[in-house]
């Protein structure tokens, strides 16, 4: 069954569509929901469930039908409220054929007690064949963007698979978490208020219309970070919920209609991310605990051993009689952290944690820069 368009008074402005989190995530939606919900009449290709732009979902399923050809094949999948069609288009690994006359070689290392490495890649292959090559009956997971073909709702695999599961742990483990998502996220509409922002959970990522594309990405990872309790993530994983921002800005250019040389999308949206990263840390809402090549940062306020390392100098500390009465100077902790934790905790990182741990009722503050535990 396919879905009427929206009306486009009634569909959100895309500017603000980067202010879902929704947007940036494959949706986890029953096959029913994608199979209704309605396109987009400014960008083909985005599809709204409750006023959530979507382009991309997460389906797990029983393929009921499936056709081969030499690029692809396309599986019906089916979740129990509906059945989909998904184009996977083969990997050149897949449309390989075995050539015979090379599977059987007169000299072979594995018999002479030596490692083959033509018969180990022979056994990967096949293996991956056998992941990728699904028969009537099998689970199957597939994650891809939508879109409408021949007036026909369908997936195009970006990754697919075959789920092994005997005892049906993950799809159980599935009917558990997707209906728990729709009660937090999907279900809830996307509200826009008289001025056009959400309302209420992202209104002061855009309370202000003239804030800059900075201020605007570093509120939209904020509240990310805050509304999935992350611990600690790298720059890619983050960088999708940016995208929105920079399409907007390239959309915007193009309707100049003067071909100005300027750097590419991905180098604007590694600079913006760049830059984003840089004010977090200088927040201190992120910091990394050790400085190396694989960019790790941790978020200050879920970072529980941070927490509890100060917390612990803090304790020690005001036994001291040098520090008893008036409690330690948040200097004297900083050096403390910095020697005992990570050299690269900031100031303001360390603010944050003492803020933290004193509505946690852990120390209090005997005044402004002096903190003691109880």
């Amino acid at each position: 069954m396919q879905a009427a368009a929206m009306d486009p008074a009634d569909e959100p402005p895309s500017m603000l569509w980067g202010m879902d989190p929704i947007f940036s995530a494959f949706a986890r939606l029953f096959v029913r929901d994608i199979l209704q919900m309605t396109e987009s009449v400014q960008v083909p290709g985005i599809y709204f469930y409750n006023l959530h732009p979507i382009y991309k979902v997460d389906v797990l399923g029983t393929v009921v039908y499936k056709r081969e050809r030499d690029d692809f094949f396309c599986y019906g999948v089916d979740d129990g409220t509906g059945v989909i069609n998904c184009l996977c288009w083969k990997s050149n690994l897949l449309k390989e054929e075995e050539d015979p006359s090379k599977s059987g070689t007169k000299h072979s290392d594995a018999a002479e007690g030596g490692f083959d490495l033509v018969a180990e890649l022979r056994k990967l292959r096949q293996k991956q064949r056998k992941r990728c090559h699904l028969e009537i009956g099998e689970l199957i997971r597939v994650r891809g963007p939508v879109k409408t073909s021949r007036q026909q709702r369908e997936i195009t695999a970006s990754t697919y698979y075959k789920v092994d599961d005997p005892v049906m742990a993950v799809q159980i483990a599935w009917m558990m978490e997707v209906p728990q998502l729709y009660r937090l996220f999907y279900d809830k509409h996307f509200q826009l208020d008289a001025a056009g922002y959400r309302d209420p959970s992202l209104r002061a990522a855009c309370r202000d219309s003239a804030e800059t594309s900075l201020s605007k990405a570093t509120n939209i990872i904020k509240d990310f970070l805050k509304q999935r309790l992350v611990a600690k993530f790298r720059p890619y994983d983050v960088q999708d919920l940016l995208q929105p921002l920079i399409s907007s800005r390239l959309q915007t250019q193009s309707a100049g209609q003067e071909a100005v040389a300027g750097p590419s999308g991905c180098q604007q949206l590694n600079q913006l991310l760049k830059e984003v990263l840089q004010v977090l840390q200088d927040q201190g809402t992120v910091y990394r605990k050790v400085k190396s090549q694989d960019e790790v940062y941790h978020v200050t306020i879920q970072d529980k051993d941070l927490l509890i390392t100060v917390k612990d100098i803090i304790r020690e500390d005001s036994k001291r009689e040098k520090y008893a009465e008036k409690g330690c100077h948040i200097l004297h902790i900083l050096s403390a952290v910095r020697q005992r934790y990570s050299l690269n905790v900031s100031k303001a990182a360390l603010e944050l944690v003492l803020q933290t741990l004193e509505c946690d009722s852990d120390i209090v503050s005997t005044s402004d820069s002096h903190y003691i535990a109880f």
